[in-house]
């Protein structure tokens, strides 16, 4: 009798994985970048980056979490200029 075996699995990470990965870390590079500046754009993109990163189960939760509260400290930094100085927006 004949068996076929089917081929050994190969350890690269399925595109959507990786893809998850790239998220991860765009997010958290956009969210430390959004500290200096463009944080009312910056903020919300790292945001939602590492809410999707999450959702398609990346392996780099750690960066995506870290991304996730860049992004929302952009924002507080942005409240916090804004109420100091009684502008919409905000400057060195």
């Amino acid at each position: 009798m004949l068996h076929l075996t089917a081929p050994a699995a190969t350890t690269r990470p399925q595109p959507r994985t990786r893809d998850a990965d790239g998220m991860a870390v765009a997010s958290f590079i956009l969210g430390l970048l959004g500290l200096l500046v463009l944080n009312l754009f910056l903020g919300p993109i790292a945001i939602v980056l590492s809410l999707v990163s999450l959702w398609r189960g990346t392996a780099r939760k750690g960066r995506a979490y870290l991304g996730l509260a860049l992004g929302v400290a952009d924002l507080g930094v942005l409240a916090i200029a804004m109420a100091a100085s009684n502008t919409i927006s905000w400057s060195l």
